[in-house]
């Protein structure tokens, strides 16, 4: 699905207006600006629209604008977001002069925004893992606090008598733990809730990925594949190609992941190359480096193993 078509990024003149603009708000002909960012980056690279397909990915190294793009994009839709980002002084008068175009549906008419459409940052899955594990930590301690104190009192206690609504809770609660269905270890998961299995921190932020994208939904991602290993990469890799082509997700995605950019049918632009040009995944330089690399080695791996996993 293609919700979001083109996005049409300010040239050398608008940016000119835009500066003077802030200038004037700054205090007139003198006025002083700190920082014209993101003024420059993109006409600089002779970049002055993106054309989208169901997946399209920014690829580049730090200071490419590969999440300044990302950024820019998210701001002009008004897309849901958690995480703040790095701003300036110009940022949201240069978002007003970008200008979109949506895509079309099977009837010829304009599609919209889906409801639910967010960007998803590094800092939001790292946000995730801590209250993943702060919300564990407390469950626990109520956990202990139910276990040694409050289902015995109200199973074996006097009983609750209701004189207001402040009694309601503590009644109800007694209720439920004096059914005979009821054993102590379901009344403390009824009362207090279960903890959420944590393993390494990479698969809890795979999880997050897995709980949090939803179909027919327009994504922003910036660099997903923080804190996963190359095999969970991998499982990421194969949860965006599912959204993607059976659930009506269109993604956007900020990276550098060999795995993400190897994905069959995305759009990649090499925002390192000047101009930005549309390249091929195995075309891209940090790939090649990765190539180059292993290549040295391929004789390392090209050994026989024997039975026991020794190299031969």
């Amino acid at each position: 699905m293609v919700y979001l078509d083109k996005f049409i990024i300010p040239n050398a003149e608008q940016e000119e207006k835009t500066i003077k603009r802030r200038m004037a708000e700054n205090g007139g002909v003198l006025g002083y600006i700190d920082n014209i960012y993101p003024c420059g980056l993109f006409t600089k690279k002779e970049l002055s629209r993106i054309d989208f397909e169901p997946l399209t990915i920014l690829y580049g190294g730090n200071g490419s604008g590969k999440s300044t793009l990302l950024n820019l994009i998210a701001q002009k839709l008004e897309l849901n977001r958690i995480a703040p980002f790095n701003s300036s002084e110009v940022f949201d008068i240069y978002r007003d002069v970008c200008t979109y175009e949506m895509g079309n549906d099977d009837e010829g008419f304009k599609l919209r925004v889906p409801n639910g459409s967010r960007i998803i940052t590094s800092d939001d899955v790292f946000d995730y893992m801590l209250t993943v594990r702060t919300n564990n930590s407390e469950i626990h301690e109520h956990i202990e606090q139910v276990r040694d104190n409050d289902y015995g009192e109200l199973k074996f206690g006097e009983t609750v008598r209701l004189h207001g609504m402040e009694d309601y809770e503590q009644l109800r609660l007694q209720v439920l733990s004096r059914r005979k269905s009821v054993s102590r270890r379901q009344f403390i998961r009824k009362t207090v809730g279960e903890e959420v299995k944590l393993n390494s921190n990479g698969e809890t932020a795979l999880r997050y990925f897995e709980e949090k994208l939803k179909n027919d939904t327009l994504y922003c991602l910036d660099e997903p594949e923080n804190s996963l290993s190359p095999k969970l990469q991998l499982q990421l890799v194969e949860i965006i190609r599912r959204m993607v082509r059976y659930c009506g997700c269109q993604m956007i995605i900020a990276t550098h992941s060999p795995f993400i950019l190897s994905i069959d049918g995305a759009k990649i632009y090499d925002l390192d190359s000047i101009p930005v040009a549309l390249k091929k995944w195995w075309q891209l330089e940090n790939v090649r480096i990765y190539y180059d690399f292993f290549s040295q080695y391929k004789n390392l791996f090209t050994k026989v193993t024997n039975a026991t996993g020794d190299n031969t």
